[in-house]
């Protein structure tokens, strides 16, 4: 089993990264996991946002295997409370998925085509967070999945 967390664009703060890392170390224990990163298109207004969207998502197919599966981190996406996203965790796991790939969009999100190309959308919060901070928030949520799973005293119920 492998989780994958696929961004468009680099994270450019060494702090998200270390934490990050941190996260991305204590989740390994427990299941491989890795991030994956594409560029990012280039935005101007001369470009629509609907070819911007486009041409990322394109970059995102090419990292998705056919066997893979798709959970997009989108706002509109389902709310849990940390023990429900580890039992969603734990179903996803249960139907024998090699890879959970999670998708971050780009600065302009996910286009329709692509939203219903994928039904399993998930919501970190209400609110609205940079690329960075979404790596890192959804890799310590990950990270306390597991270990509500197999009984760690980290979270606090």
């Amino acid at each position: 089993m492998e989780i994958v967390l696929l961004c468009v664009g680099k994270t450019d703060r060494s702090g998200w990264t270390i934490a990050f890392e941190e996260y991305q170390k204590r989740i390994q224990h427990y299941v491989k996991y890795s991030l994956e990163v594409v560029k990012p298109e280039k935005s101007s207004t001369k470009i629509p946002i609907s070819q911007v969207k486009l041409q990322e998502e394109n970059r995102l197919l090419s990292r998705i295997k056919t066997d893979d599966t798709v959970i997009l981190l989108d706002e509109k996406g389902a709310s849990f409370t940390s023990t429900a996203f580890a039992h969603f965790m734990q179903k996803q796991m249960n139907k024998g998925a090699k890879r959970l790939v999670f998708v971050v969009g780009g600065a302009f999100g996910f286009s329709p085509t692509f939203l219903s190309k994928f039904p399993l959308h998930v919501s970190l919060s209400n609110l609205t967070f940079s690329h960075q901070m979404v790596r890192l928030f959804f890799s310590e949520q990950v990270y306390r999945a597991f270990t509500i799973l197999n009984n760690h005293p980290y979270h606090n119920t």
